[in-house]
């Protein structure tokens, strides 16, 4: 039987939503879209691999920043349509603005403030 089978790609033009947390931390590292081709290469590899929908192509998570994401283990909802992916990040950063997560900003009152660890200036990693 092929795993895929239980995932609803058909919700949302193709695509599910992808949820990336630290296998050892758990904390959530980034949320993301993949879609079959990009869920399929991911078991292929054990890396993971999104779908961009800016860029509207698939995506190697790191193929820029060399801060990949190896697989531990891979896990869908009740409606099988958001996939969990506990991670190992590689090289420390998840995030493309240098951070270890994209979640780093807090709201306190009516402030957001930016919090957590910066791994790489993105101007040099990038050249944005």
């Amino acid at each position: 039987m092929d795993p895929l089978s239980k995932i609803d790609f058909a919700k949302a033009d193709g695509l599910v939503t992808a949820i990336a947390v630290d296998d050892v931390r758990g904390d959530i590292l980034m949320v993301a879209h993949m879609n079959e081709e990009s869920l399929r290469r991911t078991l292929e590899t054990g890396e993971v691999h999104y779908w961009s929908r800016s860029r509207r192509r698939l995506w190697h998570k790191g193929e820029e920043s060399g801060n990949t994401q190896r697989v531990r283990s891979l896990w869908i909802d009740c409606d099988g349509d958001v996939v969990l992916l506990r991670v190992e990040q590689r090289g420390g950063a998840a995030c493309h603005t240098g951070r270890r997560s994209c979640f780093y900003r807090r709201l306190g009152g009516d402030v957001w403030t930016a919090l957590g660890e910066t791994v790489f200036d993105p101007r040099e990693v990038y050249g944005k």
